[in-house]
């Protein structure tokens, strides 16, 4: 019988890709598994905020500037009615996921690692995992990278997600546009947003929300299309989100989730690259520590007070979450957006990693009681 991966990694994602360079640069025996072969397509809306940016550096797996498309213009509107534009804000970046995670599988492979892709795992019994051309791979530690509709996490607790948190996304991939700002519509779905990302090859038009608020996802998207004056060229597909429903206990003893399978989703900007990216990294990391105390049970302690950071973002993101999304106050931000050019800066200043939860929580806090007089809110 061949000897035990070290780590064994399932989902050949950000998250994935991350933890196998880390792991292989750290001298652990690595794999990982994807049922695909790369490249391969992936729904995304493919931004890339500073923060995914400043991950991929701290790995070393910046992606050559021809996978990365720079954009500092980008206009917001609600329900159609715009609420302003931002020229020369901090940048943010789009790509194609097609490229950007072959690019990363790339580097792991080059550190390393092992890749087994185009082989389906089939089932998870003890500390050994079946593909399905009858390989058993034996694990010390393993991470579920596997997405939304992680396997893993199935296997762990019985359900990938909690259907009643979870998010919903349609998207399609129309031929490129003459206008290259990026535009954000908030309450284009309900409690979500929808999204047109200018690409050099393509245009991304998307729409993404809670999934218990919108039982008509298509007809939202329909709409949003119709709103943009843009006909639909381009098949729809559609995916889980989880928008911000993350789970806590992010595994069981040796066997690790990351990245989607994990719920590390930002439940306001629906930004999900760079969790990944860093749940990956600070996964591996994990396991390296425990095997290297001989405790590979012990894995999940150091990831969970690892990821306290994260955990603590996406809570404050919620806590932010119902004064952008929800019909008592979606009306009230939307003249606050509008009428408030630092309001926008910081935003843009989130999604370009140069700000954080924190920050925006504090400076909202502060201003709250100001903007509800103004707005007669307190006067009524």
């Amino acid at each position: 019988m061949p000897a035990p991966y070290d780590l064994l990694i399932l989902g050949a994602g950000p998250a994935g890709s991350a933890a196998a360079l880390i792991a292989a640069l750290a001298g652990l025996r690595c794999a990982v598994v994807d049922k695909a072969r790369f490249p391969r397509d992936k729904l995304c809306g493919g931004l890339l905020t500073g923060r995914s940016l400043r991950h991929l550096t701290e790995i070393g797996s910046l992606p050559p500037a021809d996978v990365l498309e720079r954009h500092d213009t980008i206009a917001f509107h609600r329900h159609g009615r715009p609420l302003g534009e931002i020229a020369g804000c901090p940048p943010v970046h789009l790509t194609m996921r097609r490229r950007l995670d072959a690019h990363l599988l790339e580097r792991a492979g080059d550190a390393g690692a092992e890749i087994l892709c185009g082989r389906r795992p089939t089932g998870i019994e003890g500390d050994r995992v079946t593909l399905d051309d009858g390989r058993s791979l034996a694990f010390r530690t393993l991470i579920g990278a596997d997405g939304v509709n992680s396997p893993t996490a199935r296997h762990l607790f019985g359900a990938a997600h909690d259907p009643a948190k979870i998010g919903f996304a349609l998207e399609i991939e129309n031929p490129p546009e003459d206008d290259r700002r990026l535009r954000v519509d908030f309450d284009a779905v309900r409690w979500g947003y929808g999204w047109r990302f200018p690409k050099a090859g393509s245009t991304t038009i998307g729409i993404g929300g809670l999934q218990s608020r919108n039982p008509a996802m298509k007809t939202h998207l329909a709409g949003y299309l119709a709103q943009l004056g843009t006909p639909r060229r381009a098949p729809v597909k559609g995916h889980h989100l989880p928008f911000g429903d993350f789970r806590r206990h992010p595994g069981r003893a040796n066997v690790l989730l990351a990245g989607d399978a994990a719920g590390l989703v930002d439940p306001i900007t629906g930004e999900g690259i760079a969790h990944a990216l860093d749940s990956g990294r600070l996964a591996a990391l994990a396991c390296r520590d425990a095997l290297a105390a001989g405790d590979p049970a012990g894995a999940l302690t150091r990831y969970t007070a690892a990821l306290r950071p994260i955990h603590r973002a996406l809570s404050q993101a919620r806590l932010l979450r119902p004064l952008v999304f929800s019909a008592g106050s979606g009306d009230f931000f939307a003249r606050a957006f509008e009428d408030s050019r630092s309001l926008k800066h910081h935003y843009m200043a989130l999604l370009a990693g140069e700000a954080e939860y924190p920050d925006i929580l504090r400076r909202t806090l502060l201003r709250l009681p100001r903007r509800l007089w103004r707005h007669g809110v307190l006067a009524r």
